[in-house]
């Protein structure tokens, strides 16, 4: 402030000086001594606006935010209840076609046993029929080659005695000199053949 300004707010009586400023301020730190929210006097004003506002958020949170988590809550648990009954359903679905394609698999393997047997005794069935076949056919011809074995030895043992009487007449010729009786030659080859 000027020199001027000072003299002239003298004049008018407007400033103090600084006596008036510190008087304002001393006025101002004496209202009550302390913070307001300790001050007993104010204790009553303070507790029925804490109640106010008590009352109008407990209103608030049990009209609009309550019923909206409780919502929230019970829908969740609706949904878990919802899943669980679901995986209940499919779990018993499941089991269900397990046991369903255990029966089938115990089905299948008992026809593919009963087929194997089956096949089995058809084919055993069926090599016994050629084996008696071909045993009949190898009895035919071991009779067919008997008898055409026995023809051949009669047909040989003959051709032998011609042959032995022959034979026993020229060695008996050539030994002795003398020709031999063809009677007693082949008295001679028969009993020699008889043993």
């Amino acid at each position: 402030m000027t020199a001027k300004e000072y003299s002239m707010a003298e004049s008018h009586g407007g400033a103090k000086g600084p006596a008036a400023g510190a008087h304002t301020e001393a006025d101002g730190g004496h209202h009550g001594g302390g913070f307001p929210p300790f001050e007993s006097s104010t204790f009553a004003s303070q507790l029925v606006s804490l109640a106010i506002f008590f009352v109008v958020l407990y209103v608030i949170v049990s009209k609009l935010a309550l019923p909206r988590i409780g919502g929230a809550i019970e829908a969740r648990q609706n949904k878990i209840e919802g899943d669980l009954a679901e995986a209940q359903k499919l779990k018993d679905q499941s089991d269900a076609a397990l046991k369903a394609y255990e029966g089938e698999l115990a089905s299948a393997r008992a026809r593919a046993q009963a087929i194997g047997n089956e096949t089995r005794d058809k084919l055993n069935a069926q090599a016994e029929a050629e084996r008696k076949a071909l045993e009949e056919q190898l009895a035919a011809k071991l009779a067919g080659a008997e008898k055409t074995i026995a023809s051949t030895r009669t047909a040989a043992m003959s051709n032998v005695r011609g042959i032995a009487a022959d034979a026993a007449g020229t060695i008996v010729q050539r030994l002795t000199g003398v020709v031999p009786d063809a009677a007693s030659v082949n008295a001679a080859v028969d009993a020699s053949l008889k043993g």
